[in-house]
């Protein structure tokens, strides 16, 4: 009786992790091939603030952006 339970506790907490991890690898190859953000957003964001970027601004806000993915 509770050497079955003990089993089904195992099991449930193994299959968690386990879960969680598949979860997080598929998670972030997915951000990796399609990234959130890109170059042309940022430039518009930009421009909607009223600013006109460089390419240089535009590269460093991206490096700064993937820095934190």
């Amino acid at each position: 009786m509770w050497g079955q339970i003990l089993w089904c506790i195992i099991g449930l907490v193994v299959g968690l992790i386990i879960g969680f991890l598949l979860a997080r690898h598929f998670m972030q190859k997915y951000l990796k091939q399609n990234p959130p953000i890109n170059e042309k957003m940022i430039e518009a964001m930009m421009t909607s603030m009223g600013r006109k970027p460089s390419k240089k601004q535009v590269n460093q806000v991206m490096q700064q952006m993937n820095r934190y993915m």
